[in-house]
């Protein structure tokens, strides 16, 4: 692959010179374009020599306007970073709509580096590519602009790059090891890069290979391939996302009128076949005898269990959803009287803020991720794009049936990275469910419960309940399914979420004895 690229191609400097004012106004104005359509755009610079990267990136921010630039460096991962799973470090530095991020260094550099030095094998290295191509497809399909680069230069320009770093070295400069490690394993570098380009060349994420050993001709390229890709991008997006882009997870109290045209964007169509919830056998309505003895006696083992967790480094995430008044918040505050708030915490998801609705609909959950050892409760999640996202019209049919895959990939990284995972579904029957509502209206304390939206959302029971069966089937995979709990008597629900919990902690921490 790389060969072809090794011809040595260049311009005269006057070439440049006539070409750069053309040029540089035109990356402005695509610039400028892709602000207007709130497009994030994703630029890679990979390559053997950090000295090629950094000079375009100091191109770059010469050319850009640098209030809508984010220049982001990667080296060796942090004690946070690598405390997490593999790509929360890009997860949180992703550019807002309408921005444009510079990745001096990315998800496959270390991977790269990994390769070369005989430090990963093949399968891993493919089944690492095979999850950037479905992060990539995420991003691009959610309306970024990506591009990565490859700045090729020969093995003898390397050759002396590695002399010139030794003999900087021997002279105080300080050098990374990764300049090293590249340079000295230059074949196998090269043979890791081109079967990385190939397994995750798409359209949707092209790599451009870039000859680097003359930097003007290395400089023009790759201006003018950010602005056709851009121009490209810019043709074929469909008019109706630059406007709803920003829009796509808002949550708002709905009047009347608003609901009509809610019911009316909805795509679900009343099932009569019996779903997944409707199978659901509820307990009996009375209080257990033993329930806070029972429950107590859970609490003190998920106390012992979860501080055995965070010593062994070993995270669990849990997921509650369910209906309105189902019984969340109980459950949640049960666990959170056992867990210690020095290594847990819970993330209640309301309306999004303006930051929020600026990046991908799992930006705001990848953020929150907890580090090895800690532990994070999600009281609505991520899985707000299949629920109430579609029922209310907000994703369109085609964002919200590939969230399934987006979703799964996600979640597949979080147990790859050793973290527990468990989701829960609190089930109510709509009887119960009227109950503690009109409960809610009648004492003053629990009053701050209830909204007009709640009881909205009542008129949507079947539309949400076709979601909801879509969603367990789509998404309770092998490695985190769901855990769907009748929740009608809210003391036997209690007991059940704190025995799933506890049950897969011990199994866990059995695991790593």
């Amino acid at each position: 692959m790389f060969e072809a690229a090794e011809l040595g191609r260049s311009i005269s400097k006057h070439d440049y010179k006539e070409q750069e004012p053309i040029l540089r106004e035109k990356l402005l104005l695509t610039q400028f374009e892709l602000q207007q359509a709130n497009v994030p755009v994703y630029i890679l610079l990979e390559g053997v020599n950090n000295k090629d990267k950094g000079d375009v990136i100091n191109l770059l921010n010469q050319w850009f306007d640098t209030r809508g630039l984010e220049v982001n460096g990667f080296g060796a991962k942090t004690e946070a970073e690598a405390s997490r799973p593999r790509f929360w470090r890009y997860w949180r530095n992703f550019p807002a709509r309408g921005r444009i991020g510079l990745f001096f260094g990315s998800w496959y550099s270390g991977e790269l580096i990994k390769r070369a030095i005989k430090k990963q094998k093949k399968a891993a290295f493919d089944t690492h590519m095979q999850r950037i191509l479905a992060l990539e497809t995420t991003l691009a399909r959610d309306g970024a602009l990506i591009l990565k680069f490859w700045l090729h230069s020969s093995q003898s320009t390397q050759k002396q790059r590695l002399k010139e770093l030794k003999a900087a070295q021997k002279e105080g400069w300080k050098s990374s090891q990764a300049d090293f490690q590249i340079l000295t394993h230059y074949p196998r570098y090269i043979h890791a890069a081109e079967r990385a380009i190939r397994l995750t060349d798409q359209a949707i994420s092209p790599w451009y290979v870039i000859e680097s050993e003359d930097n003007y001709y290395r400089d023009i390229a790759v201006v003018k391939h950010i602005i056709e890709t851009a121009e490209n991008h810019l043709a074929t997006r469909p008019k109706a996302d630059t406007k709803k882009s920003a829009q796509l997870q808002a949550t708002k109290t709905f009047s009347e009128e608003d609901s009509k045209d809610a019911t009316q964007k909805t795509h679900d169509e009343p099932i009569t076949e019996p779903t997944i919830l409707s199978q659901l056998q509820q307990p009996p309505s009375e209080e257990p005898n033993d329930n806070g003895k029972h429950l107590a006696k859970l609490q003190e083992k998920l106390t012992r269990l979860s501080w055995q967790a965070y010593h062994k480094g070993i995270s669990f995430i849990l997921v509650f959803e369910g209906w309105d008044a189902a019984g969340k918040g109980g459950a949640i505050r049960r666990i959170m009287q056992a867990v210690d708030a020095r290594i847990a915490r819970v993330i209640s998801i309301a309306a999004p803020t303006d930051e929020e609705k600026a990046h991908h609909y799992l930006w705001r959950f990848w953020r929150h991720i907890p580090a090895s050892g800690k532990h994070t409760i999600y009281d609505r999640s991520w899985y707000g794009r299949v629920l109430v996202e579609r029922v209310e019209g907000f994703a369109t049919e085609n964002e919200w049936r590939r969230a399934y895959t987006e979703i799964n990939n996600f979640e597949e990284q979080i147990i790859h990275h050793g973290s527990l995972l468990l989701k829960f579904w609190l089930h109510i029957d709509q009887e119960e469910q009227l109950k503690r509502f009109e409960a809610r209206e009648n004492i003053p304390y629990k009053q701050h419960k209830i909204t007009a939206e709640d009881w909205r959302n009542r008129n949507h029971w079947q539309a949400y309940e076709t979601a909801v069966n879509d969603m367990v089937v789509h998404t309770s995979t092998d490695y985190a399914p769901w855990t769907l709990i009748a929740a009608n008597n809210k003391h036997y629900a209690r007991i059940a979420v704190l025995e799933a919990l506890c049950d897969q902690l011990e199994s866990r921490l059995k695991e790593t004895k």
